[in-house]
């Protein structure tokens, strides 16, 4: 295929990306809303005014940059995994790899679809928390980089998981078991220097405490990690990541049987 031709494939599965979720909203866009204005009121509003200030913010200014992180994971996770499991399942994807489209063109697709609901739905968060709390933006252009980078690191994820799943089930198991539980304990909710030493080493292993730390200095201008570590890290995992789900989609890893 000539490289407009790679352009104009690659257009149109982000397009059918963008409107598979836009086309169902309510399930896609609304929920996490409310969900997210559900933690600003009972974590922020309710439990906040009594813990009172952290890191020099007070605690509803604290969380909102790791909520807005947390929504812009789930979601753009969320939407790969679902949606080429599907393709997997109704057999689609076998008429994309028998086709001139290169596997590049395939991937980068659906990655751009996942990153596109996990930034707007991140988007809506960040309007949302604008009604509880006052935002600064301090370093606009590392927020930036880390929500891209964020988004294509577990649009990426989402991808891996549905090549391997089997079933429908299996779509569940990772975010249920590994990236809820990884998610909660990344100092969403806290500052990981709050933790005694032997706990606060322990979460340095967790990637989404990076990810949560480089976003919330981008907003707030503090950091429990060393932020440009952090936006090392994340882009040593995106390419890691694309990588393999390259070669595994390459290889028909889970499709071709």
């Amino acid at each position: 295929m000539s490289a407009r031709e790679q352009w104009v494939a690659f257009l149109t599965i982000v397009t059918k990306e963008i409107r598979r979720f836009t086309r169902i909203w309510p399930q896609t866009l609304l929920p996490p809303a409310i969900t997210m204005t559900l933690y600003f009121v009972i974590f922020g509003n309710l439990i906040g005014s009594r813990i009172g200030e952290m890191g020099g913010f007070n605690y509803m200014q604290y969380i909102v940059p790791g909520l807005i992180m947390m929504s812009v994971i789930q979601n753009s996770y969320g939407n790969v995994v679902s949606s080429f499991f599907s393709t997997k399942f109704q057999h689609s994807i076998e008429e994309m790899l028998v086709s001139p489209m290169p596997a590049h063109v395939i991937l980068n697709g659906f990655i751009v679809g996942g990153m596109v609901r996990g930034m707007l739905v991140g988007l809506i968060v960040s309007l949302l928390s604008l009604f509880f709390t006052q935002l600064s933006m301090q370093h606009l252009l590392i927020t930036i980089t880390v929500v891209i980078l964020t988004a294509a690191l577990f649009a990426l994820g989402g991808f891996i998981n549905a090549i391997f799943a089997n079933k429908f089930d299996d779509i569940s198991i990772v975010p249920t078991f590994i990236l809820t539980p990884l998610t909660y304990l990344g100092g969403v909710f806290y500052s990981i220097d709050l933790l005694p030493e032997f706990w606060r080493m322990v979460s340095l292993a967790n990637p989404i405490v990076y990810m949560v730390n480089a976003f919330r200095y981008g907003v707030l201008g503090v950091s429990d990690v060393n932020v440009y570590a952090s936006l090392g890290a994340i882009m040593a995992f995106v390419v890691a990541f694309y990588l393999l789900a390259l070669w595994l989609l390459q290889r028909g890893t889970g499709i071709r049987h």
